[in-house]
């Protein structure tokens, strides 16, 4: 069985995607970006505010499933750039306990929107 996740306390969509898909017991969190879902306007400023904001997003997200950063199996982290790495593992490590996902890292070209970060998520709700 397949159920689309949707909330207004997280941005819209802005492609033709969903913000999550539960099938089963696994949730797929679709890649989250700096976003403010009042506004839909990018939260700039500062690396920390983009982490923020996007720590924010997939925690609304997870809550709407009925689920939260405990159930996390695997996130996927991508970066504008490496030398942002430290500053992004400690913001994103203060959403969990130390019952940490599996998870990568990666630099890429480029994000939507020219951001600095984008995380995505699977979970699993029991």
């Amino acid at each position: 069985m397949k159920q689309i996740i949707q909330t207004n306390q997280a941005p819209a969509p802005i492609g033709p995607y969903n913000q999550a898909v539960r099938a089963g017991q696994f949730l797929f969190v679709s890649g989250q970006i700096a976003l403010n879902p009042d506004t839909q306007e990018l939260v700039q400023g500062s690396i920390e505010a983009e982490t923020e904001q996007v720590m924010k997003n997939l925690q609304a997200i997870l809550t709407e499933a009925g689920a939260g950063f405990d159930h996390v199996v695997k996130t996927s982290i991508f970066l504008s750039d490496m030398s942002l790495f430290a500053t992004v593992n400690e913001i994103y490590g203060r959403y969990f306990s130390s019952q940490f996902p599996a998870r990568e890292t990666v630099a890429v070209k480029g994000l939507p929107r020219q951001v600095n970060v984008e995380i995505s998520m699977i979970a699993y709700i029991p």
